[in-house]
């Protein structure tokens, strides 16, 4: 049985694949098999959206945001410690910050929990789209934590 339901999400995933394709746009998934998901979603990469997500205040605001909130870990702040932290996460097509990850590590821990706390913090975004259609896209942001 749980043979078919793998071939079965295999020739959905496959067929949407495909689909997208035509469009010329590379479409991902999330794998429902980790912790924290728990069905496919489906979502196009920043460049590829017509229309990229915009977060409230654009930039600037992002960046405000980010200082504002993030806190420099009192281990590394002793031991002089820096780095940056690539976090992936999905703008839902609702607006909404999804599936935060650390992309690509500092090093550091207490650096990449504190870059997806502050990014699970972050509010409503403005969605992405293609061809007026709000649609999920994944996003990839450094944290830096520099002295």
């Amino acid at each position: 049985m749980r043979r078919f339901l793998r071939f079965d999400l295999f020739l959905i995933f496959a067929f949407v694949s495909l689909t997208m394709m035509g469009q010329g746009r590379r479409v991902g998934t999330v794998n429902p098999l980790s912790p924290d998901k728990s069905s496919y979603t489906m979502y196009y990469e920043f460049e590829q959206v017509e229309v990229q997500p915009q977060f409230p205040g654009g930039e600037h605001g992002l960046v405000n945001f980010i200082n504002d909130t993030r806190e420099y870990p009192y281990i590394e702040y002793v031991n002089h410690r820096q780095g940056r932290v690539l976090c992936s996460f999905i703008i839902g097509a609702d607006g909404q910050v999804t599936h935060v990850k650390v992309f690509r590590s500092s090093g550091y821990r207490s650096f990449d929990e504190e870059a997806v706390r502050v990014i699970k913090k972050m509010p409503r975004w403005e969605a992405g789209s293609i061809n007026n259609v709000k649609v999920n896209v994944r996003c990839i942001l450094p944290i830096a934590f520099r002295l």
